[in-house]
């Protein structure tokens, strides 16, 4: 994955932007604390343009997020070691950082250590971090309460349900009626009712 990864990248970055990412990934990988300054600066060395699909960049993803993936996996850790580092470059870390942490989760082997961040991150406003709460992560950790959540959260603040991990495998009968719910309130309201909601129930069920 490392060096798919890496390759993708190289179609997004200049010259100098290539030469400071490997720089930054031999520094991790010697000394792990070296990330604390380097995660932070990805974005100003290489970019938030949007990742092209055409060159194999996964859908939404800037830059700036690959770049910081790509750094997470050169970490020498393990374990809980591992575990709060992370923590504490989501904790201490910009929303453009708290949401490269996020989509970098699935990829390091962390079980439900680092759980708790995709919870905080759900509790926000901010619509770019409850869309990488529910990336391919949270759709494998998040107990059904909590995804259900995290689904009708989206709707409410507007990200897009096609953005979202997990959802042909994760809709039931609970999430479906929420949603039918949901529909039902805007209806009596006057209010419109957000096209997503038919990716869960079906718009001619009660």
């Amino acid at each position: 994955m490392n060096g798919d990864l890496r390759t993708v990248l190289g179609a997004h970055l200049t010259q100098s932007g290539a030469q400071w990412l490997d720089a930054a990934a031999e520094r991790i990988a010697a000394d792990s604390g070296a990330i604390r300054t380097l995660f932070p600066a990805a974005g100003r060395h290489c970019g938030r343009a949007p990742l092209a699909p055409a060159a194999g960049g996964p859908r939404g993803w800037t830059v700036d997020d690959a770049a910081r993936l790509y750094l997470l996996t050169r970490l020498p850790l393990t374990g809980s070691a591992l575990a709060k580092e992370v923590d504490d470059l989501y904790r201490y870390g910009d929303a453009a950082e708290k949401r490269g942490v996020l989509r970098a989760l699935h990829l390091l082997d962390l079980g439900d250590e680092v759980l708790p961040l995709v919870h905080d991150a759900l509790r926000t406003n901010d619509t770019r971090l409850i869309g990488a709460a529910l990336g391919p992560y949270g759709a494998a950790h998040l107990d059904p309460h909590a995804y259900r959540h995290g689904l009708l959260k989206c709707v409410f603040t507007g990200v897009p349900l096609a953005e979202v991990a997990g959802l042909r495998e994760r809709r039931d009968a609970e999430l479906a009626r929420m949603f039918r719910a949901f529909a039902r309130e805007r209806v009596a309201a006057g209010r419109p009712v957000p096209a997503d909601v038919w990716l869960v129930t079906d718009p001619e069920e009660d």
